[in-house]
């Protein structure tokens, strides 16, 4: 029994902890039973708790491709923009009369069959005197597309060959000297007639094509045969150096050539290990470099430099064709399944190529109405024909 006046218990001066007393976290999740799912609102209401969700493979997966596609498009935006500036600046160049005498595109290049003609021009002073002013057409390319039949058809003009311009008979490549690529258009026009005109023109500066070459890597050129050239554009600094050098060396076969190697492979005149060489080998090795440039131009891998070197790439070229025109160009010889190299021929006169009658069985050939054909046997060098996918004119 408490003495009178004490207390039954203890009084601590820290006091009571208000509240139950801390259990451990198990216990404490057992008494309070399941979490509840929803949560009180704003009101007062009962909301239901949203889950929380985790990013799975898929949801990656699902952004990554996402984002990839924005990459590529505004990667596109960029690029087109680039070519655009370019593109804009090769029509400029372009004089407006070449435009009116071109034939109207009776639909898109992705639909209808097109003609292109590719002109080259070489005004290099290295190779003779009074050469930087010559403005004649040392190439000249028809490029005829078929997206309908998913073909593209080259067909080759000797630069020899024999035409009238402006009543007189002349050398074809004459027409650019005299009147630029406009009397050139109107001079192919009436050699193919109606069937084959030109809806546009390309003409390419051999000059500057060195850089473009560079830019887009280098291209690989089949060449037909070993190759020593004369003495041309001597690499050498002193004359006694050159007189000893022996000249430019190609070997036959798929060969990688840079900017100034396919500048020179394009203006070699004459081979020293084949007597038969002529002129005419010399505009076909310039189609070839124009073939592989634009092949190399063309090429999907083009599409990740084309913001930084879009506008540059378009420097050595005049043209009509829009930024749409190369786009679809692009397409429709990326769709092709079938190329075709064709080619002009006639017999050799006086260093002039006479035009013959199987020259008519070749225009039919590019138009399509008739299977390509090759030049027929013992017509050698100048005999007109066609060839399909990789064989080559004997």
């Amino acid at each position: 029994m408490a003495a009178s006046g004490e207390k039954p218990y203890r009084v601590y001066k820290g006091g009571r902890q208000k509240g139950s007393v801390p259990l451990p976290g198990r216990e404490r999740e057992e008494r309070r039973g399941p979490r509840s799912t929803y949560r009180a609102g704003g009101d007062g209401s009962s909301r239901p708790r949203q889950p929380r969700t985790r990013w799975t493979w898929k949801r990656w997966t699902l952004v990554t491709v996402l984002g990839l596609i924005v990459f590529f498009v505004i990667w596109g935006i960029a690029g087109y923009l680039s070519v655009r500036s370019g593109v804009s600046a090769a029509n400029r160049r372009l004089a407006p009369s070449a435009k009116s005498v071109l034939a109207k595109q009776n639909g898109l290049l992705l639909s209808t069959p097109s003609n292109i003609l590719l002109l080259g021009t070489d005004h290099s002073a290295n190779s003779r005197a009074g050469r930087s002013s010559d403005r004649h057409s040392d190439s000249m390319m028809l490029l005829r597309t078929d997206p309908s039949r998913h073909r593209l058809t080259y067909l080759s003009i000797p630069r020899d060959l024999q035409v009238q311009i402006d009543g007189v008979s002349q050398k074809i490549n004459a027409a650019m000297q005299i009147g630029g690529p406009t009397l050139a258009i109107k001079t192919v026009d009436r050699l193919l007639g109606s069937q084959l005109q030109v809806n546009h023109v390309v003409v390419v500066d051999f000059g500057s094509f060195q850089k473009l070459i560079d830019a887009v890597g280098g291209i690989d050129v089949n060449v037909p045969e070993n190759i020593l050239s004369n003495r041309f554009d001597c690499p050498y600094p002193t004359q006694a150096r050159c007189q000893q050098w022996g000249g430019w060396r190609f070997h036959k076969g798929v060969t990688h050539l840079t900017g100034h190697e396919a500048l020179i492979y394009s203006r070699i005149r004459e081979n020293r290990l084949d007597p038969a060489w002529t002129d005419f080998k010399r505009s076909q090795n310039q189609q070839a470099v124009m073939q592989a440039t634009l092949s190399k131009l063309g090429s999907p891998g083009r599409f990740f430099s084309l913001p930084f070197d879009g506008s540059s790439l378009l420097a050595p070229i005049s043209t009509d064709l829009s930024t749409f025109d190369f786009v679809q160009l692009a397409w429709v010889k990326f769709r092709a399944g079938q190329v075709v190299h064709c080619r002009l021929g006639g017999t050799a006169y006086g260093g002039n190529i006479v035009s013959t009658q199987e020259n008519i069985q070749v225009v039919q050939e590019v138009l399509g109405n008739s299977a390509p054909q090759p030049p027929a046997p013992g017509t050698g060098l100048y005999g007109p024909g066609c060839v399909t996918g990789n064989q080559t004119f004997k």
